[in-house]
């Protein structure tokens, strides 16, 4: 009896090409335009959520344990160093409706 080969996701991840290699060099972030601003932004699973933050949009707590957004300039004036320094934890509806 004759075995169908089938692939993994490991398998298929190693046989395509990136589309995006911005994305592994700023930590599987994404780039986003917001108001005429560029941004790399990162969503953060409600496992990975560790702390609390303030969410800069509405001003409220985005609690340990939430699902959220963190994004940072691409374009800040002092580099990328500078701009993960800065980073901001919003979330997800506050940076979807900003």
């Amino acid at each position: 009896m004759a075995r169908s080969r089938r692939t993994n996701k490991y398998q298929r991840a190693a046989q395509s090409e990136l589309s995006d290699v911005t994305r592994l060099a700023y930590g599987g972030a994404r780039r986003e335009t917001r108001r005429g601003t560029e941004w790399f932004v990162r969503d953060i699973p409600a496992h990975r959520a560790e702390k609390s933050y303030r969410c800069p949009a509405c001003g409220t707590d985005v609690p340990a344990g939430q699902a959220h957004v963190v994004a940072w300039s691409a374009e800040h004036f002092f580099g990328d160093e500078a701009a993960v320094r800065e980073r901001r934890h919003f979330h997800a509806h506050c940076w979807r409706i900003l």
